[in-house]
């Protein structure tokens, strides 16, 4: 029998912490979702929501032939550290999505890691210094595409309390849930979308590079490097930084 004491919520109004509300909220965007794309956008900014050390997040996919696709990233770093994990064959989502059932991958010094020593250095000199990677559950049916949900952070140990993890884990299990019950997964709507996600931030990134060349006298190179110094020393996302440079470049000096 309850104290007479206890607090009564009315019935369908319970007492929600604010991380209980973030994900019954998340949960009723998803159960309103009609692709795998949408659902996959709601996952990331939800992330962003419940992991404050998150820079970076993105969402890798393996196809049956063994191939990573990075269909949604916050940042087309994304696509990048993902193209470095094929190349040398390890790194976070690689390691996460090849493990089966709930799993997931974590470093707090990836300039450093030994477990990717390629790997590792490389995403240091990006300016990421943190990883988390958790799996995403394959489908039971065909095309059966596992993957990984990967938050990076700029900061050193960070993404490492076990409240973080398990936070991942939840993402990760809602973003299966999700691939699972929205249109079965079609690796050529994902490509569309990563395409066209590309082609924009590849395009503005590409004007801010001219409008730097014209301005410094630099060429495209030293121009892009400029653009990502920038970005990690303000701790804004790249193609963020090249609208800006884009739209207002009479008004400042980077």
């Amino acid at each position: 029998m309850a104290h007479p004491d206890a607090p009564v919520h009315p019935l369908g109004e319970p007492e929600r912490s604010p991380l209980a509300r973030q994900f019954a909220e998340l949960t009723r965007r998803l159960l309103n979702t009609d692709t795998v794309a949408e659902a996959l956008g709601h996952i990331m900014r939800a992330t962003f929501a419940v992991v404050p050390a998150a820079d970076l997040v993105s969402v890798t996919l393996r196809s049956n032939d063994g191939r990573l696709h990075t269909p949604l990233e916050t940042d087309p770093l994304g696509s990048e550290l993902d193209a470095l994990q094929e190349r040398y064959g390890h790194g976070p989502c690689l390691d996460a999505s090849r493990k089966p059932g709930l799993a997931y991958t974590h470093s707090g010094n990836l300039g450093t890691e030994p477990a990717w020593p390629l790997f590792g250095p490389d995403a240091a000199d990006l300016g990421l210094r943190s990883v988390l990677s958790t799996a995403l559950l394959p489908e039971v049916t065909p095309p059966r595409l596992s993957g990984a949900l990967n938050i990076y952070s700029r900061r050193e140990d960070a993404l490492a309390e076990e409240a973080t993890r398990d936070r991942a884990m939840l993402l990760a299990t809602h973003a299966s849930l999700a691939m699972a019950n929205t249109e079965a997964v079609r690796l050529a709507e994902l490509r569309e979308t990563q395409l066209r996600q590309a082609v924009d931030s590849r395009d503005v990134i590409g004007q801010a590079k001219g409008i730097l060349m014209h301005r410094r006298g630099i060429n495209a190179d030293e121009a892009f490097d400029l653009l990502r110094r920038t970005s990690q020393e303000l701790n804004v996302k790249l193609a963020e930084l090249a609208r800006t440079v884009a739209a207002r470049d009479a008004e400042l000096d980077i």
